[in-house]
């Protein structure tokens, strides 16, 4: 077995950890000695064991003399578990790879150099890449402290997300939608606006088969304090939160029904307005502050346009179903305004094409 080889089969263990482990990292590690793996594990969820001590604790006593391989650089720092460093010299390891630098720009280099001055080689660099796109989300989030952003939309080939009458079930294929819920365990939060609640009703919620996934928190754009009271968004027996992200209220009414809601253990976010909308720029920091590490935009067209507009999306992912409209009265997938050049687009790079069923899936980052 080869480095690459050895850490793929780490980055597939750390994989096992999405959407359990935020705000940390997905973190997998493999011993190999003699040729031979002799212990392995991940990071389970947050304020548990880290993945080197899993692994270490598997390998038992054959763990000294065996070489780590890890998919981030091991923590030489005490939060809620020990330093990995202190588990990694107690065990006798021989010699540590590392797929990627710990981004955080507060411990970065810290663990390798601390591990290195005590006699341990370490190297860093293999599976890099692949790395950094398991943990895209910490890495924006520990960075910037502002959330890993992205948009997802079902659109037929001309580019409706529903008909003129809001009809949107369904777009897409079971296939297709069970990516989806798989991308809502994965992330923190899902956003939409109101519309969305007032068209669809929707739960908002994780629904896997034979899994237990994890609710999203339910983010509203929601700037009058509209959404109806008996909203299925509303009533979830849920172990997530649903923030309604609206306006300074106005009115008595709005201002009792805002007290009603609280009670019924709802959030609301009073937030920053610009021309007349949330401000979406102004929202990721709030978010971003509350340990919101990535979120989820599934719609509308309104909030996706207002999203890309607003300079805050990381990556999108657009599904297209086998199926045209044939007319212009649908509703497209961005709402108002666009550019008048077509040089003022908005790019995506590094484009990923797949199939769910009869439907594709395009994956890009947006250029910025």
């Amino acid at each position: 077995m080869n480095d690459e080889t050895i850490m793929k089969l780490a980055l597939d263990l750390a994989e096992r950890g999405a959407g359990f482990t935020s705000p940390n990292p997905m973190v997998g590690a493999v011993l190999v000695k003699d040729g031979r793996i002799v212990g392995q594990g991940y990071h389970h969820t947050a304020g548990k064991d880290h993945a080197e001590v899993n692994a270490i604790d598997d390998a038992g006593p054959l763990a000294k003399g065996a070489v780590l391989y890890v998919t981030l650089e091991p923590c030489n720092h005490v939060g809620r578990t020990p330093a990995c460093t202190e588990k990694i010299l107690a065990a006798g390891i021989s010699e540590v790879v590392v797929a990627m630098r710990d981004p955080n720009p507060d411990v970065a280099g810290g663990g390798s150099d601390y591990l290195q001055q005590r006699g341990i080689p370490v190297r860093t660099g293999v599976c890099e890449a692949e790395a950094r796109k398991l943990n895209e989300y910490f890495i924006k989030h520990i960075t910037t402290k502002r959330p890993f952003v992205t948009v997802k939309c079902a659109a037929t080939l001309d580019g409706r997300i529903a008909t003129r009458t809001g009809d949107s079930k369904w777009v897409t294929g079971a296939a297709a939608r069970g990516f989806v819920h798989r991308l809502r365990h994965g992330v923190d939060a899902i956003m939409v606006g109101i519309h969305t609640i007032r068209r669809d009703d929707p739960r908002l919620t994780t629904r896997i088969d034979g899994e237990n996934g994890k609710d999203p928190v339910r983010v509203i754009l929601d700037t009058r304090l509209s959404i109806p009271e008996d909203a299925k968004v509303l009533r979830l027996q849920s172990d997530s939160a649903t923030i309604l992200v609206v306006a300074a209220p106005e009115s008595d009414d709005r201002k009792k029904k805002k007290v009603r809601l609280e009670k019924k253990g709802v959030r609301i976010l009073e937030a920053q307005l610009k021309a007349g909308r949330i401000d979406l720029d102004k929202l990721m920091d709030r978010l971003g502050g509350d340990g919101i590490a990535s979120l989820l935009i599934e719609g509308g067209g309104e909030v996706i346009a207002s999203a890309l507009a607003a300079g805050i999306v990381d990556k999108v992912f657009f599904f297209y179903a086998p199926k045209i409209l044939g007319g212009d009265d649908g509703v497209p997938i961005c709402r108002g305004k666009g550019p008048e050049r077509m040089d003022r687009c908005i790019r995506v790079r590094d484009m990923e094409i797949r199939r769910f069923e009869s439907d594709v899936l395009i994956e890009g980052y947006i250029d910025k």
